[in-house]
């Protein structure tokens, strides 16, 4: 008895014994562990590089001394509470570059790694498929490249896999459908640039059973959709978007009774919606088939779809008629089914419109680019009012606008350009008092233009041109504070051009008047547009001088006078409109001489100066004008020499007929040459300011000694600090040679010319040692303001890094094979050119492919905002770009934008920061204002998608 009563107390101290004994072994153990994990995290440490975005360096908590464990504390570092091993790495959008060390394999006990949103570059390391415990894998928004480790299947415990939006490319393996069986999240979309994810989409993605989020968009993916993706019960968001599958849609994915959002934009898929659509998604509230080759009609079906919230069918060719049962659609947000072969007319078809007044969430509605004809129906204003966008245009619809069309008090946009409608334009269209863009041009509109018209402030671009429209201009047009774009141009509009509108603060980009029956002088008040690019008030009856105070309108890129009854001289201070690229001034009753002043518009590329009444010399300075392309002087009283320089170099690109007492000139002209009698007229002519000169000069060179001394000491300080800044940046990137660029561009040559701005030219570069393809931004240092745009694109790139900024490679500042100062900066060569390129292409270029689809322009709005907010609110300090525009917008293989062009930007000190925030004024305006958004950015934002 009491031997068995020592055995259970000998038993009840067991365990505790044991435990002791255990902890005894286990803790050096464990101390190795945890040695050999902060190795791993140190070797993390060491192959990333801090900055970009985010304020500080990340890992600066990151250091090699404490206790056992010590890392645990580390920012974006969490342990076990058990045995201190490390479960999570967790460094989301910290500006983090290098590459990822292969030491990160060691972290064995690893349930998380987010590294999403940074820099990362390099291969994804096999080692990390030795990561069996790992859930979650997320290194989106990197700029990973290669394809992916063959092991990363060994990884069994994952759930969430994203690596979207990288460069990796090669096939997706079929190996992750047969051993990642318990994944619930799959993302390899965005990693177009590059090669690309390409190949099919393996069949044996069906065998993970939890997935519930499969996202394949924006690769090259191709060949048809596997049936068997039908076998996801569970699965609620697929996306197969931009890619080049073909084939019908599988009538397998319809029995995804789960499924909450399907895309499949941007394919090459074939074949019908089945009529019974409505008894197969319970749950679909997306639906997005845009941009396919999708056929048949529009199943009224689709109303049983009770979650529906978008319906998205553009760009395809359904037929008939739109179901008038989808007004059953409460909870319909928008329903865009532009570009289609739908029909209505006179007979039926319209009855959808009023069915759609029930829809009371209906914001979006676009029915443009279809076979819609017949009168528009009136029950189209009883849509709801949540309506923000409705667009008819492109449709040979007919009818009036409807007089109560104000009730539509959300309208933000409203489109019924290119159609038959006519009447007047009701004067409740000045209720809507959110408008931002009205463009009902090309129709049969007649009547007056409504001064009720001058209720919409937030209006930006009013486009009524090619119409009947008669009256005069109303003078209400004034209070249109934001707009930047008004075409009222091709009517029979009469009276004065309105001194009101020549004083809006917002006209940027373009007023037209052009064609109408305008008459009267034209007010000095145009000397107010100072930031307009494009004047036309060509075929009007507007008379008297032209104003001296237009030199005021120092951004025009267009003056188009022609066409008028104007008289005088060609005022001389156009010299001060530095942008001119084309000015028009033919069929006038303009005298007087050219003014030499003409020769001060360093930018002039085209001037017409035709059929007037024109007399006295050709300016000498003309064939100064290096950018000049084309110049007209025929048909005036121009008499004397002829120059032969520049432009007058080459016949082609001048004419000068019917100016019978010119003589000599280049031989091609088959002039007479110049008597003595008009040389020595000339002579004298000239001698007169000489002497005038001589009398001044002692003057003169005392002024330009001081100038110079001042201007030598500002070089040098410039100088100073233009090459600790180029210093800088070859340390941190690297440097290039003079000899590199040249090879790589075959000599500068124009076939690798991608484009040319104001201070240079830009060329694509093959950096053959490094079998690279780059862009070049060669600087032009002859001429003004040359190095100031060098040392501001310097000193704003080597402070920021994102993803939606052009990446600075480095810099070169050297001498050229001539002897001559060499400025250029070297970028990540972007493939598809500029935003600009796209969405208005020169008639000189080949038309592209595919245009810009919404989904794009929507993605490239939202890169362009990103990146905005990162210079204004993230980088330190802020960095303001200063000229914003579609040319300044590249885009990269996946169509991401990227801006570039920071020659003109504003570095501010952190003071200045906090002013602005707080204050509505600026001290000044740079670069062309004409894309400068405007107050309302959801305005300016519809405008960019819908307008341009």
């Amino acid at each position: 008895m009491a031997m068995r009563s020592a055995m259970a107390s000998l038993l009840l101290l067991l365990p505790p014994l044991l435990s002791v004994v255990s902890m005894s072994i286990s803790a050096p153990v464990a101390a190795q562990a945890g040695d050999d994990e902060a190795t791993a995290l140190l070797a993390f440490k060491a192959a990333a590089v801090a900055g970009g975005a985010y304020d500080g360096d990340p890992l600066a908590s990151w250091n090699s001394s404490g206790a056992g464990g010590w890392f645990c504390s580390w920012e974006g570092v969490r342990c076990g509470r058990r045995h201190r091993r490390v479960v999570v790495l967790s460094l989301p959008s910290r500006g983090l570059a290098g590459t990822l060390s292969p030491a990160v394999g060691n972290l064995t006990s690893l349930r998380i790694l987010n590294l999403s949103s940074n820099w990362f570059q390099g291969t994804i390391p096999a080692s990390v498929g030795r990561l069996a415990r790992l859930q979650t894998l997320d290194l989106s928004y990197n700029t990973f490249h290669g394809g992916l480790p063959a092991n990363l299947t060994f990884c069994a415990s994952l759930l969430f896999f994203d690596l979207s939006s990288n460069r990796l490319h090669g096939r997706i393996p079929a190996e992750l459908g047969r051993d990642l069986a318990n994944l619930q999240k799959l993302s390899l979309a965005n990693n177009s640039i590059a090669n690309s994810m390409t190949g099919g989409i393996p069949a044996s993605l069906a065998n993970m059973s939890s997935l519930y989020h499969l996202d394949l968009g924006t690769n090259q993916l191709e060949g048809p959709i596997p049936p068997e993706l039908g076998s996801i019960g569970g699965l609620r968001f697929l996306y197969l978007n931009m890619n080049n599958l073909s084939g019908v849609l599988p009538h397998s994915l319809y029995n995804l009774s789960m499924l909450q959002e399907l895309s499949v934009v941007n394919n090459s898929l074939a074949g019908s919606i089945p009529a019974n659509v409505g008894e197969r998604f319970p749950r679909i509230e997306v639906l997005h088939f845009s941009a396919n080759q999708f056929h048949g009609t529009i199943p009224g079906s689709l109303s049983n779809l009770s979650a529906l919230k978008d319906l998205q069918l553009v760009q395809n060719s359904f037929s008939g008629h739109v179901p008038p049962a989808l007004g059953r659609l409460k909870g319909l947000v928008s329903l865009n089914l532009f570009s289609n072969k739908l029909e209505a007319d006179d007979r039926g078809g319209w009855e959808f419109i009023t069915a759609l007044a029930n829809c009371s969430q209906l914001g979006f509605l676009d029915l443009e680019y279809n076979s819609f004809s017949g009168k528009l129906p009136s029950s189209i204003a009883n849509l709801s009012t949540t309506l923000q966008l409705l667009g008819v245009g492109d449709n040979r619809i007919s009818g009036s606008i409807p007089s109560n069309i104000g009730n539509l008090v959300g309208l933000q946009s409203l489109g019924m350009e290119n159609t038959s409608i006519s009447g007047v334009i009701p004067e409740s269209i000045g209720r809507l008092e959110n408008m931002a863009v009205l463009e009902i041009y090309n129709t049969r509109l007649s009547g007056l233009i409504p001064s009720s018209l001058g209720n919409l402030t937030q209006l930006n671009v009013l486009a009524l041109y090619s119409c009947n429209l008669e009256g005069p201009i109303p003078a209400s047009l004034g209070n249109l504070k934001n707009m930047f774009v008004l075409d009222l141009s091709a009517n029979r509009l009469n009276g004065s051009v309105p001194r009101e509108i020549l004083k809006l603060p917002a006209l940027s980009y373009y007023l037209d008047l052009s064609y109408n029956l305008l008459s009267g002088q034209l007010p000095s008040d145009v000397g107010m547009l100072a930031n307009l690019n494009q004047l036309i008030l060509s075929g009007n009856q507007l008379s008297g001088s032209i104003p001296d105070s237009i030199g005021n309108c120092i951004s025009l890129e267009r003056l188009l006078l022609d066409q008028n009854l104007l008289e005088g001289s060609i005022p001389q201070t156009l010299k001060n409109v530095k942008g001119l690229a084309l000015l028009n001034l033919t069929m006038n009753k303009l005298s007087g001489n050219i003014p030499d002043a003409l020769s001060s518009i360093g930018g002039l590329k085209q001037l017409y100066l035709a059929h007037n009444n024109l007399s006295g010399l050709i300016p000498l300075g003309l064939q100064n004008l290096t950018f000049l392309l084309k110049l007209d002087l025929s048909f005036n009283d121009l008499q004397g020499e002829v120059p032969k320089g520049g432009i007058f170099a080459n016949v082609t690109y001048f004419s000068i007929y019917g100016n019978g007492q010119l003589c000599g000139g280049i031989p091609r002209l088959h002039l007479a040459p110049c008597s003595m009698s008009n040389a020595e007229k000339k002579k004298k002519k000239l001698l007169k300011p000489l002497a005038i000169t001589l009398t001044t000069i002692s003057v003169v060179i005392f002024s330009v000694s001081v100038v110079a001394l001042i201007v030598l000491i500002r070089k040098k300080v410039r100088k100073r600090h233009e090459s600790q800044l180029i210093s800088t940046i070859e340390e941190r990137y690297g440097r290039v040679s003079y000899h590199a660029l040249s090879n790589g561009t075959n000599g500068f040559s124009e076939t690798n010319l991608l484009g040319q701005g104001s201070y240079g030219m830009v060329y694509k570069c093959t950096l053959h040692d490094q079998g690279t393809t780059v862009a070049v931004k060669v600087f032009n240092t002859q001429q003004s303001g040359t190095t100031r745009s060098f040392v501001a694109e310097c000193e704003a790139l080597r402070r920021v890094r994102h993803r939606c900024l052009v990446k600075i490679i480095t810099c070169c500042s050297s001498i050229d094979h001539q002897g001559q100062e060499f400025k250029a900066l070297v970028f990540e060569f972007m493939p598809n050119g500029s935003l600009n390129g796209w969405l208005h292409p020169g008639s000189d270029m080949p038309t592209r492919a595919n245009s810009l689809s919404l989904e794009q322009r929507l993605h490239i709005a939202v890169g362009i905002m990103d990146a905005l907010d990162y210079l204004h609110n993230h980088c330190r300090p802020p960095i303001i770009h200063c000229d914003i525009k579609p040319s300044n917008i590249l885009l990269a293989e996946d169509m991401s934008a990227r801006v570039g062009d920071f020659g003109i930007s504003r570095i501010l000190p952190e003071s200045a920061s906090k002013t602005l925030q707080s204050s509505n004024s600026i001290a000044g305006i740079r670069g062309t204002i004409g894309y400068v958004a405007p107050g309302n950015s959801n305005s300016y934002f519809l405008v960019f998608v819908h307008y341009s």
